[in-house]
């Protein structure tokens, strides 16, 4: 997994409360089980007519907004069914970093499991994202994860709380099968000691 360090980038306003994850990535597309190419799909009952055209009036659609890695959202963003899906498709598109005053429980579980950061902000503070989301290209957002801050194009800083293991996690890129990596070594030596004393297993 990326580790997630600092992150600036223009950043996309989505202002939509409950956006769910069938919003996010719809059914018909977890068919698959890798993780990659799935941002094509990313919000396409927004994103794509009935015809298959953008939506010129969506806002990833916009040119100041194709290449965002931040996106700033309504409340309760990621509720609905639990699927993984949904994280990939935001990551896969280049997503790594949602705001929000509130996430789903499993969504927001499964955004630290690969590699986005999702922030929690108060609703002042989010008016305050949005609009320096709504400036476009004008302006740029900075998250810094060590810090707990993100810094606006005008010198603001909103700061925000994280766990301090799913920060450790983050900064360093661990996910559930690095975590288990790290203690390579010891399992390693257990199973030959397994082995050894229990050769009919």
């Amino acid at each position: 997994m990326q580790p997630f360090t600092t992150l600036t980038s223009v950043a996309a306003p989505l202002k939509v409360i409950n956006v769910d994850t069938d919003m996010i990535i719809p059914k018909q597309y977890l068919k698959t089980i890798k993780r990659t190419g799935l941002g094509s799909a990313l919000f396409s009952e927004m994103r794509y007519t009935e015809d298959g055209a953008e939506n010129p009036d969506f806002v990833l659609n916009k040119p100041a907004y194709r290449k965002t890695e931040i996106l700033v959202a309504g409340d309760n963003f990621g509720c609905g069914s639990s699927r993984e899906h949904a994280p990939w498709a935001l990551l896969d598109f280049g997503i790594r970093c949602v705001i929000s005053t509130s996430f789903a429980d499993i969504f927001y579980n499964n955004c630290f499991k690969n590699g986005i950061l999702p922030v929690v902000v108060s609703q002042s503070d989010l008016d305050k994202l949005f609009d320096d989301a709504e400036r476009g290209s004008n302006a740029t957002l900075s998250v810094d994860l060590e810090k707990q801050e993100i810094r606006g194009p005008d010198g603001g800083t909103v700061t925000f709380e994280i766990d301090p293991w799913r920060k450790h996690c983050l900064l360093n890129g661990l996910d559930d099968i690095a975590l288990t990596m790290v203690k390579d070594a010891a399992i390693g030596s257990y199973e030959q000691k397994a082995a050894t004393s229990r050769p009919w297993l």
